[in-house]
This record gives structure tokens, C-alpha cells and sequence, in this order.
């Protein structure tokens, strides 16, 4: 097989498996960073044998076998190892290597070792930032670079903030045990906003050139898939699923062949992915089906929903806005804050005219949004909507003057070069 089909092979087969055979490994030695290490070395042992010995028929289990020989090795190499065996025979050490799992024979065991990860990753010990770049190194199995690029950080920027974030799991003596009750709510929670972080930065870049990382987005919905096959009880997580999915399907079309950003209701909907749209409102119908027997819904099932109602519009101007605001209006009180009220705003001005809009906005405490320049560019919208033409190139020049994507920036100061124009031709 040729090199690049083998490094192809090695590099799917890790993407797929490392979160579960790290979360495996770490299940055997409570060592994050040590099981980090073993799966790490069996990748390697897979670059160096797999382009000359083949590709395994099980890489999955190939790889599990491999650390799981590492680990023996470095249990017999340490110092405690002695103390061990003596303390209890050598006939521990060899229970301890049969009871290492197999990736074939107990399959719930390492589904519930990736899900532990999962919630070790996203502890509530660690930052959000360093959330997201534990999950993406243990359970996305991407390379400190990768990360990097997608974050638009150093690469060493990056290690020191996964070094720090495994320090800080070991000094809190975080366990790798599944939490319960409510705790389990709540980590749950924090993995789905870590999920979702990553997804929006891959969607809509905070900073740089690029209007959109499809790399991190695409890992992001991964990420949610392998969530929902390990919760599927979940609704909230079948919702996160189901919107990731159908906001990924437009991707394609947010960008045109001259790489400039198109908005939703220009984009040409034929080239939105339809199989992302199908996985997403597959993923809703189930969420739909545990709502309708009483299990509690939130902000992604709903963020879902409106999600749902643009997908299934034909064109723009097939989409029921009316439905949009109604939900907008749930969402609100189920997850209060500015950026919602934003969002409700826009649905409100496309479904009862800019005024409707513009008063939700004229509510909204700008302080919550920091920076950003969302408040300023929804304003612009409803403004020019509404023919104010003058105060609508303030916004969007106001709205430029805050984003740090270039992509963004240049789409804004078009909108305000275009209404600035209107202003200035005479009347007919």
C-alpha cells in the first residue's frame, strides 16, 4: 500500500480511537499524562511498522495491544514495581496484564472510558480554554500543532496550556470515575460547551484571516456524535448533535468562489451538505422522542430547532420567521443573555419588521458582549432594513472597527461603504 494511503490509515484509525484507548489506559494507570504517553508510543510503533508490516485488520486493537505492552514495560522498568511484587506476588502483575481490556470483547467498558475522559477533560477545575485544548489533545487526538492552528496560538503556547491543564487534574486529585447526580448534570454540561466552543470557533473565527476554520468544526462535530453514542438518552446532547450537524451543513456555501463571506440568506442552498442535514434532523427526531416523554430539554435542543427550520426552507424566503421568533422566545428564558437577545432580535425584525427588532436590541446591555462586534452589526442590519441608511453605515463602521477577522471586517465595511452610498445619491 502506497505510504501516504498507510499514513492516511494510521491517522484515521487515531482519530477515531485515541479518546477511547487513552481513556482506557488512563481507567488502568489514574495517570492522565502517563496513558497519554503509552497511546502516544503505540502511535508511533504504528509509523514505524504499519507502512512496511501492513495495515492490521483491527487497527483499533492493534493500537490498544501495543500500549497495553508499553504500559507492562514501564510498570516492570519502574522502581515501585519491585515493592509491588513483593508485596503481592508476581502472579498480581500477571492478573494485572490479562485484566487489561480488549477492545473486541468489552466494548461498553471502553465506551464508558472515552465518556470518562470526556468529563475528566472538561473538569471543572480548569479553564474553559484549557478545557477545550484537553478534549481536543486526549478525545480528538490532534497534534499540539493542529490545536495550535485552530486557536491561532504558538505551538508552545499551546503545549504549556495542556502541561498546566494535566498539572492542575493531578494537584486536584480529580478522579477518572463517572460522576453522578447532579455533578453529572453539570460536567455534562461543561463538555457540551467545551464541544460547542470549539465548533464556533471552527464556524466563525474570532481572529484572523480566515472567516472560518473547517477543521476545527469538523472536529468539533465528531466530538458531539461521539457524545450522543455514548448518551443517547441525553436529549440536550442529541440537540447539540443535531445542531452542530445542520449548521455545519452550510459551510460550503459561506464562502464564495472568491473566498469572501456570504451570509445565510445570499448563500445558494444547494451547496449546504445534505447528509450533515440529515444526520442533524435524525439526531432532533430523537431528541424529540425523549422531550415527548417528559425528559427535560434546553439551549442546544432548542438552538437545534431553529437550526431545523432553516434547513428544511427550500429558499430564503420560504423560512417561517414567525416560527424562528417563537423560538427565540423559548430560548430566552431558557438560556437568558445578551448574545440570545441578539439572535431573537434578528429573528424578530426578519418576522414582524426591523422596529420589532430594533426595540429587543435597544434592551440589550452591550456590556455583556465585551468587544464583540455582534451588537453593532445586528443594529447595522435592522437599520438597513428599515432604509436608515445614515445610521446603519455607522453601525456596520462601528461593528468593523471591533472584530479582529479579517474576513468579518471586510464583509462589514462593505455594508457600510453600500449604505454610505444610498445616503449620498439623490433622490429620483
Amino acid at each position: 500500500m502506497p505510504a501516504l494511503s498507510t499514513a492516511q490509515a494510521i491517522t484515521t484509525a487515531w482519530r477515531a480511537e485515541s479518546g477511547r484507548l487513552v481513556g482506557a489506559l488512563t481507567r488502568m494507570t489514574r495517570d492522565v499524562a502517563l496513558a497519554e504517553d503509552l497511546a502516544q508510543d503505540a502511535l508511533l510503533a504504528a509509523l514505524e511498522q504499519w507502512p512496511t508490516a501492513g495495515i492490521p485488520d483491527n487497527p483499533a486493537a492493534w493500537l490498544m495491544t501495543t500500549a497495553k505492552r508499553r504500559g507492562i514495560d514501564h510498570l516492570r522498568r519502574a522502581d515501585n514495581l519491585r515493592r509491588k511484587t513483593e508485596q503481592l506476588g508476581h502472579s498480581q502483575l500477571q492478573g494485572e496484564e490479562e485484566s487489561m481490556p480488549d477492545l473486541d470483547a468489552q466494548v461498553d467498558y471502553i465506551e464508558d472510558d472515552a465518556l470518562r475522559l470526556m468529563f475528566l477533560s472538561c473538569h471543572p477545575c480548569l479553564t474553559p480554554e484549557s478545557r477545550a485544548a484537553l478534549t481536543l489533545r486526549l478525545v480528538g487526538g490532534l497534534t499540539t500543532g493542529e490545536i495550535a492552528r485552530g486557536f491561532l496560538a504558538t505551538e508552545s503556547a499551546i503545549g504549556q496550556r495542556i502541561s498546566r491543564a494535566k498539572k492542575t487534574l493531578t494537584d486536584a486529585r480529580a478522579t477518572f470515575d463517572l460522576p453522578t447526580g447532579d455533578e453529572r448534570v453539570e460536567r455534562l454540561d461543561d463538555v457540551m460547551a467545551v464541544i460547542y466552543l470549539i465548533f464556533n470557533e471552527g464556524y466563525s473565527a474570532t481572529a484572523g484571516d480566515d472567516w472560518m476554520r473547517p477543521d476545527l468544526a469538523a472536529e468539533a462535530m465528531r466530538l458531539a456524535r461521539m457524545l450522543a453514542a455514548l448518551a443517547p438518552e441525553e436529549p440536550e446532547v442529541l440537540g447539540l448533535q443535531a445542531l452542530l450537524e445542520i449548521q455545519g451543513s452550510r459551510m460550503r456555501a459561506r464562502i464564495d468562489e472568491r473566498g469572501e463571506p456570504v451570509l445565510l440568506e445570499a448563500q445558494d442552498r444547494s451547496r449546504w451538505d445534505p447528509l450533515l442535514i440529515r444526520r442533524g434532523l435524525i439526531a432532533l427526531r430523537q431528541a424529540e422522542r425523549l422531550a415527548a416523554r417528559g425528559t427535560p430539554v434546553g439551549k442546544y435542543f432548542l438552538q437545534a430547532s431553529i437550526a431545523s427550520v432553516h434547513a428544511r426552507a427550500n429558499r430564503a424566503e420560504d423560512t417561517d420567521w414567525r416560527q424562528i421568533a417563537a423560538l427565540y422566545d423559548l430560548l430566552s428564558q431558557a438560556a437568558p443573555g445578551a448574545v440570545v437577545e441578539v439572535n431573537r432580535a434578528v429573528a424578530h425584525g426578519r418576522a414582524f419588521g426591523p422596529a420589532a427588532g430594533l426595540a429587543i436590541v435597544a434592551k440589550v446591555d452591550a456590556g455583556e458582549l465585551g468587544d464583540s462586534p455582534l451588537l453593532a452589526s445586528v443594529r447595522g442590519d435592522l437599520l438597513e432594513r428599515a432604509g436608515d441608511h445614515a445610521e446603519a453605515a455607522a453601525a456596520f463602521t462601528e461593528a468593523a472597527a471591533h472584530t479582529r477577522n479579517e474576513g468579518e471586517r471586510m464583509l462589514l465595511q462593505r455594508r457600510a461603504v453600500a449604505n454610505s452610498d444610498l445616503v449620498s445619491k439623490p433622490s429620483p
